[in-house]
């Protein structure tokens, strides 16, 4: 397959993220399900975790930390081209949750639409910004991943309640025009459509319509067979490192950082073991926060940025996995942010 001229290069101009106020902690959910802080920690290394309020949607949070990239931009909400919000609890079924972002936002010269690859969101639509930017079509475009993941979540299944949070983050995507602005060096995506079944929420679209029966048998809430999820996860997201590395024409050692995606404690280890990098390289912040699907890795860059573990012409790696399976990684050269 042969590979656009790029036109221009991309690069992340602003970021920021939100999570909501309310921490429902191990302890908190030692009282709603039959587990325990001790479980929780060791298997996961979740402490913590946000919540959204009732009345709270994905569209909420996502303008939230649009607001903040915007900010960190300074840019206006009417030079935003394009919003691409990657979710997989979306407002609504349509319109777009980026849709409701753009009215909140007031980003009124946008187009907009959503991307649906689960934990791989964010590395997806960043992926997509980044093909606008290079080709010339659009000049600054918002990407966000936003999740409201404990609105789809049975509370009585201590295998998925205790694992997720919710949260957003965002950033702006823009043509680079100086030598201290950054750069998106290269991305990798993936997918396989042989595991839809390990990884999913069944019901509430057409292969399992709204009814009375889908309500009753919790087929709105999220499923996930955890132990195969986690085979294929280390891999996925190896591979993911690997050919993006190659693509790039770098290896571990041209790695400042490492955000792999917030799942699971075991699942980074695991990552860092094969990858044969201090532990100081991997950033993690899943204790404070828990799986917040699209969002981990966008949140996790934010804070890097913001407590200093990384800075200006740093190489970033990004690297997520999620349902479909979906997976990828993405190589990001720090500008001033």
């Amino acid at each position: 397959m042969s590979v656009p001229k790029k036109v221009y290069k991309a690069t992340i101009k602003g970021i920021g993220s939100y999570v909501p106020d309310k921490i429902l902690t191990n302890c908190d959910l030692e009282k709603i399900v039959d587990t325990s802080d001790e479980w929780i920690r060791t298997r996961t290394g979740i402490a913590e975790r946000r919540i959204a309020k009732d009345n709270q949607t994905t569209s909420d949070l996502a303008a939230q930390a649009a607001l903040k990239a915007i900010s960190s931009a300074k840019i206006d909400p009417k030079d935003i081209d394009l919003i691409i919000n990657a979710t997989i609890t979306p407002d609504m079924i349509f319109p777009a949750t980026a849709c409701f972002v753009q009215k909140k936002i007031k980003a009124v010269n946008a187009a907009c639409f959503d991307i649906s690859a689960a934990c791989t969101g964010f590395i997806f639509a960043l992926a997509t910004a980044q093909q606008y930017i290079e080709s010339g079509f659009y000049k600054n475009i918002l990407v966000i991943g936003a999740e409201t993941i404990s609105k789809f979540l049975d509370w009585q299944d201590r295998n998925t309640c205790v694992l997720f949070g919710d949260g957003a983050g965002a950033a702006i995507v823009s043509r680079v025009k100086g030598k201290n602005d950054g750069e998106i060096v290269e991305s990798y995506l993936a997918s396989d459509g042989k595991y839809t079944e390990l990884l999913n929420i069944p019901g509430g679209g057409s292969l399992y319509p709204a009814s009375y029966k889908t309500v009753d048998d919790k087929l709105h809430c999220m499923k996930m067979a955890g132990s195969e999820v986690f085979k294929v996860a280390v891999q996925s997201m190896l591979d993911g490192i690997f050919k993006v590395l190659k693509k790039a024409k770098m290896d571990t050692d041209d790695i400042a950082c490492f955000i792999p995606h917030q799942a699971n404690i075991r699942i980074i280890q695991a990552i860092g073991k094969r990858l044969k990098v201090p532990d100081e390289k991997i950033f993690v912040n899943l204790d404070k926060y828990g799986n917040t699907s699209a969002a981990t890795v966008i949140i996790a860059l934010d804070e890097a940025i913001k407590n200093k573990t990384v800075k200006k012409g740093d190489n970033v790696l990004l690297v997520a996995f999620g349902g479909g399976f979906t997976w990828g990684a993405t190589i990001l050269r720090l500008g001033k942010l």
